[in-house]
């Protein structure tokens, strides 16, 4: 009765309100009233199968964003099939403004330009990782006159022709666009960019083979705000010298992993931008000069600086606590010379840090912790991975004082153990907490997190060889909401376990690999539980067979990346898998010794149409039909070979 005297447009005020996307599927299945209020309202759509492509488009005609990365297979004839709903008089390409083909290389020149050419109002194109991807499409491209960001990261086949023709045709409104990987573009096609696009907001060229040339003309670019350039192994200080007349809106630059780049370089960025918000400088110096630290007094709106692997000081710390007081992020991982002493000066004169990577920082103890708990109370994300002298007392004053903590990684800290997880347990907001390779902690350590960090979507017990199936029993009545979960190499895990961890229906990422006590029961238990499974890991899990993978091939429809190396499947449960998990795109199959010849050529060929990557054992190579092996190619599937 109360639904009747509710209007439409109060109802999608209701569904409006909805966050989640399980709130959402609950909604459309109450009645049909409700679910052509979600057909209405609807406005962005990430398909998971290319057969329900047609009926999607046809129900939801009032799209702004269309998201294709994972559908498994999408070639130049599925767009006749998604464009066959454009003759009627109200089409779902008709307010389409955001366009996401990443990874969708089966989609070429022709499917491209139809797609994007009857798509009247799209300002934002992601077709990265379609590495096939050459200077047709980028012709394709071009053609999309409103465009305002385009992201073409590792599309390897893109030249400075191609490059050239988005300038040309895209270059009036184009504001964000990234490059990164795409190793053919040069000088020359940066050059012409920067004189067409001058709207350019954001722009990265990471790991491409230019010059400090490129930076010549990168300075000219007015409303630049955004230049990320990390891995660029011909930059060098000449060229960041033309940044620092240049580029007057610049706040975020990245020039990690640029070998030339030196303390001189980054002085002259410095020196021309003291509105700088963001600056990484990662894995770039053999030696930090204390005048890149005193220049930093500059940057009064620096929140993040990145300085990993750098060599520093006490000093370098006492310099940076002191001329950054408003830095909320500092990435330390793998230098030399951090100490107690020097975290401590850090934290005194930066209390509101928010993120501290100390990786591989390994002389701090947990003096230093207890002194970045005490003084960042509203510390969100800490790693200490290979922190090996950190022990319960640092996690005692992180759960007394980082209350607000959500992602701590421990991995390779010997020095936890299960009082130090009781500790850090008060700390209920975690999200994500990777333990790999703690070797003191058990299953009572773990319970402990299970009870009281009920939030966690992520959990890394790689080679936690304390935890078993015990662990598994609280941590599935737990931690009901996680999502990733890695118990590799954790020996004391059997079938028993795996039938709790069925119950953690929201689980999507599950890595196995090593259990050598896991068989065929354990995985159909999990496979029947975990509806949401998309990626699995079962590398060395020798005893799993048919069965287990009869199991998988039936209920795990969602799978998209499996590894299935040293397993014990044959023919029969390898055809199984490949053809009946229709949305897999990448696959592992090395050293499967129960699998012959023949067994590959079918399994490959029942998913050639859709699959993206498989890798194999190298004696394959000679020994699959030259027809599977070209076949796989040409429909954008990258074989690797062991």
């Amino acid at each position: 009765m109360l639904l009747s005297v509710l209007t439409e447009d109060l109802l999608a005020r209701v569904y409006e309100k909805l966050g989640s996307d399980s709130d959402r599927k609950t909604w459309r299945i109450v009645c049909k009233d409700f679910l052509r209020v979600d057909s209405v309202t609807r406005r962005s759509l990430r398909v998971l199968r290319s057969e329900f492509l047609q009926g999607l488009l046809s129900k939801f005609k009032n799209l702004d964003t269309l998201d294709l990365s994972v559908c498994p297979r999408i070639e130049d004839a599925s767009v006749s099939v998604m464009l066959s709903q454009a003759i009627n008089s109200v089409s779902w390409t008709r307010g389409v403004t955001r366009l996401v083909l990443s990874r969708a290389s089966g989609l070429r020149y022709a499917g491209l330009e139809r797609l994007v050419g009857a798509c009247p109002c799209l300002e934002v194109l992601d077709v990265s990782y379609c590495w096939v991807y050459g200077d047709r499409e980028a012709w394709a491209i071009s053609s999309v006159g409103k465009l305002r960001e385009l992201r073409m990261d590792k599309c390897l086949g893109v030249t400075d022709v191609g490059l050239a023709k988005i300038a040309v045709g895209c270059g009036g409104r184009l504001e964000r666009l990234s490059l990164k990987w795409c190793m053919e573009i040069s000088d020359l096609g940066v050059d012409l960019l920067c004189k067409k696009c001058l709207e350019l907001k954001e722009l990265d060229v990471s790991y491409l083979k230019i010059t400090s040339e490129s930076l010549r003309s990168i300075a000219f670019l007015p409303k630049l705000e955004v230049l990320l350039m990390a891995g660029c192994p011909f930059v060098d200080d000449y060229g960041l010298q033309f940044l620092e007349n240049g580029c007057p809106s610049l706040q975020v630059i990245d020039v990690s992993r640029c070998g030339c780049v030196s303390s001189s370089g980054l002085i002259s960025v410095i020196r021309g931008h003291s509105s700088l918000a963001m600056l990484n400088a990662g894995y770039c110096f053999s030696e930090l000069s204390a005048n890149v630290l005193h220049c930093l007094k500059d940057l009064k709106n620096l929140k993040t600086i990145r300085l990993d692997r750098a060599p520093v000081s006490d000093s370098s710390f006492q310099t940076i606590g002191t001329n950054c007081k408003s830095l909320v992020e500092i990435g330390l991982s793998k230098c030399v010379g951090v100490t107690n002493m020097g975290i401590m000066q850090l934290v005194y004169g930066c209390v509101g840090l928010k993120i501290v990577n100390l990786t591989c920082c390994r002389f701090i103890t947990d003096a230093a912790i207890s002194a970045l708990a005490n003084s960042c109370r509203n510390l969100v994300s800490l790693k200490l991975e290979a922190c090996d002298k950190v022990t319960e007392k640092s996690l005692d004053q992180l759960g007394s004082c980082c209350l607000r903590l959500e992602e701590l990684d421990l991995t390779d800290c010997c020095g936890v153990n299960d009082e130090g997880l009781k500790y850090l347990s008060r700390c209920s907001e975690l999200l994500s907490l990777k333990l790999g390779l703690c070797s003191n902690i058990s299953d009572k350590g773990l319970a402990y997190i299970a009870r009281n960090c009920t939030k966690i979507s992520e959990l890394d017990l790689y080679r936690c060889t304390g935890i078993g199936d015990d662990g598994l029993v609280t941590l599935s009545s737990g931690c009901k909401k996680l999502t990733k979960l890695n118990l590799s190499y954790c020996n004391g895990v059997t079938d028993r376990g795996m039938q709790y961890i069925g119950h953690l229906g929201e689980l999507s990422d599950l890595e196995m690999r090593g259990l050598v006590n896991l068989t065929s029961e354990g995985l159909s238990a999990v496979a029947a539980g975990c509806k949401k499974l998309s990626d699995l890991d079962l590398k060395h899990c020798g005893k799993i067979d048919d069965s287990g993978f009869w199991a998988l091939s039936y209920y795990s429809r969602n799978m998209r990346q499996i590894n299935m190396s040293y397993c014990a499947v044959s023919d029969v449960g390898l055809c199984m898998v490949l053809g009946n998990l229709t949305r897999l795109q990448d696959v592992k199959l090395v050293h499967l010794m129960n699998v012959t010849v023949k067994g590959f050529e079918l399994a490959l060929r029942a998913c050639c149409v859709r699959i993206k990557k498989v890798k194999l054992i190298g004696s394959l190579r000679f020994l699959l039909s030259s027809e599977i092996l070209e076949t796989l190619p040409a429909r954008g599937c990258k074989i690797r070979w062991d």
